[in-house]
């Protein structure tokens, strides 16, 4: 298959690399960067291109991977003969912005990529969709030799599951800023609470997380959790937080 790369940043690169490596021939990779665009061509044995209008219009699949926000730009300048298949990687996108082609879909990988972390595609799972069950089909049989875990999905799925990975992903990490800087002003190092981190993540491998749910709140502790609220009272932003979750947890009791 040939395809053309447009995008040079953490999906681009990764997926440039597995494609490459399975034997696909990148014709180009287009970046308004010339820099950034050459950079990656150079691993994927293709041209770079910084002109939109200089990307060929013979490829078999055009890979979209860029910011979210760039999506609808890059479709509205890529040129009207294009008939290969035209899909972006956007986990909140629509897949009908791609419309105005013939053959599209979507290919989201339900992981955090950076393009100087290496990462192993095998076993992340990739949200596809096809603007039809034969081009549905085969996009996933193209992105299943790279990652087995590939299954089909339609936009309010993958919209559903986007929000989803923000929870698990973004929104825990964000709690473990919160928690360093508790740890920090107590002159306290975040490596302790590391055990803790690996083991709540390993026991939602083989459980749900309903199931596996500690803590004061769970056990309708309000004696602790008033004292862990008084300790906050200072920082209005992380008691704001800790109530919030905590009226969670005990509407989700088990």
């Amino acid at each position: 298959m040939t395809i053309v790369i447009l995008g040079s940043g953490n999906v681009a690169t990764h997926l440039g690399k597995a494609f490459h490596t399975f034997g696909h021939q990148i014709l180009q990779v287009y970046s308004r960067d010339k820099a950034n665009a050459e950079a990656l061509a150079s691993l994927l044995n293709a041209d770079a291109v910084d002109t939109i209008t200089d990307v060929t219009d013979k490829a078999d699949f055009y890979l979209i991977a860029v910011a979210d926000k760039a999506i609808e730009q890059v479709v509205d300048q890529l040129a009207e003969p294009i008939t290969g298949i035209v899909v972006h990687c956007s986990g909140a996108t629509n897949s009908n912005v791609l419309a105005r082609f013939p053959l599209y879909g979507v290919v989201y990988p339900v992981q955090s990529l950076r393009k100087d972390i290496p990462t192993s595609l095998e076993n992340i799972p990739f949200g596809i969709e096809g603007n039809n069950m034969e081009i549905s089909d085969s996009l996933l049989r193209l992105m299943q030799h790279i990652a087995v875990r590939s299954f089909l999905c339609d936009s309010k799925q993958r919209l559903a599951l986007h929000i989803a990975a923000v929870f698990v992903n973004n929104f825990s990490n964000v709690l473990f800023q919160v928690a360093n800087q508790i740890l920090q002003e107590q002159n306290l190092s975040f490596d302790l609470l590391k055990p803790i981190v690996l083991e709540t993540a390993q026991n939602v491998q083989t459980r749900t997380p309903k199931d596996v749910q500690t803590g004061p709140a769970e056990r309708g502790d309000t004696e602790t959790i008033k004292k862990h609220l008084q300790f906050l009272i200072k920082n209005p932003h992380w008691l704001k937080i800790y109530q919030q979750l905590t009226e969670e947890i005990t509407r989700n009791k088990r």
